[in-house]
């Protein structure tokens, strides 16, 4: 699906994934258009559409030629849950129509969130596990993964757990989140550049019909990962309560041909790719 082929839409381009992702299927040689509102800029070498997920009749006529969707746009830093809701759900189901009416033969690829996992799984998540999230950001993910497998549309899902890297600040706001967090606890984590990576074998077909985790070498514990960041937390030897929490399997992956470049946040730390 490279300039010979046909063109990427993706969704959510300004976001922490997006903005990264983006320069990256371009420089892979692939011909990609950005839904955007208003005069949002965009990457050299990418063809900006004007679009509005919650509005179903700007998205007339913007998949002209378009062989695969890229779907990143996603609301979760807010504690409007009717705002989340209606951006993850209703955005998903209204690009859906939109693939299903002009591009039904298009590979249509989610982006979902590992988040969706109970916290008090006996085990690190997995993609056949039963999930019921309880806050608004997983659970209204997990309605779009029921909307988009259900759609008769040819679907993968690709469930990121901590994503870093790149500059994003991401991993240097950890210590806003984590107040009582137990400093064992470990999370999984994945880099930008791998993140690219996984989506570029969901293009050509490897992950097609699959929910996907796609994850690191190397869950680490929140005390480490503050560490790397500069940062101190106390110490404590109590015993961890759900050890798998926010730890996920990415066998799968590896199974379907994904190798990771940064294979952990030292990695990471070590060759400037914070």
């Amino acid at each position: 699906m490279n300039k010979q082929t046909g063109r990427i839409l993706v969704t959510g381009v300004t976001g922490l994934v997006g903005a990264r992702l983006l320069p990256r299927l371009v420089e892979a040689g692939f011909d990609c258009l950005a839904l955007v509102r208003g005069n949002k800029e965009v990457p050299e070498g990418v063809t900006a559409v004007q679009g509005d997920l919650l509005d179903p009749s700007s998205l007339t006529g913007v998949m002209d030629k378009v062989v695969a969707i890229i779907h990143l746009a996603a609301v979760f830093r807010t504690q409007d849950t009717d705002l989340i809701w209606k951006s993850n759900l209703d955005g998903t189901r209204n690009l859906i129509a939109a693939v299903k009416e002009q591009a039904p033969g298009a590979r249509f690829i989610m982006a979902s969130t590992a988040h969706v996992y109970n916290g008090n799984n006996p085990h690190p998540g997995r993609e056949d596990d039963l999930v019921s999230p309880e806050h608004a950001y997983p659970a209204s993910k997990v309605a779009a993964e029921q909307a988009l497998r259900g759609s008769g549309l040819n679907w993968s899902i690709l469930r990121f757990p901590f994503v870093y890297g790149d500059g994003d600040g991401h991993l240097q706001m950890l210590p806003k989140h984590t107040a009582g967090w137990h400093p064992a606890m470990k999370i999984s984590t994945i880099h930008h550049k791998d993140i690219a990576v996984a989506v570029r074998i969901a293009i050509a077909g490897a992950m097609d019909g699959r929910i996907v985790n796609i994850t690191d070498e190397a869950p680490m514990s929140v005390y480490e990962l503050m560490q790397i960041t500069g940062e101190r937390m106390a110490s404590s030897a109590e015993p961890l309560v759900n050890p798998w929490h926010l730890h996920v399997d990415g066998s799968l992956a590896r199974r379907l041909g994904f190798r990771v470049a940064v294979r952990t946040v030292y990695q990471a730390a070590q060759e400037g790719l914070l």
